[in-house]
């Protein structure tokens, strides 16, 4: 069975799944909203003003 991504306590009922409570959840929501999750990307080296110009 799989654990809370949050607190790692086996989630005892499906309601608030994949997190144990509702504070887990919460707290996942909590760290999407103020960027406490981000996708990794790359910076590009430059940008072009020609919006027909592939990079």
């Amino acid at each position: 069975m799989a654990t809370c991504p949050i607190c790692r306590r086996e989630p005892p009922a499906p309601k608030y799944k994949p997190f144990c409570s509702k504070r887990c959840a919460d707290i996942d929501l909590q760290r999407w909203f103020t960027g406490g999750y981000a996708i990794p990307v790359e910076p590009a080296d430059e940008l072009s003003d020609d919006p027909g110009e592939e990079v």
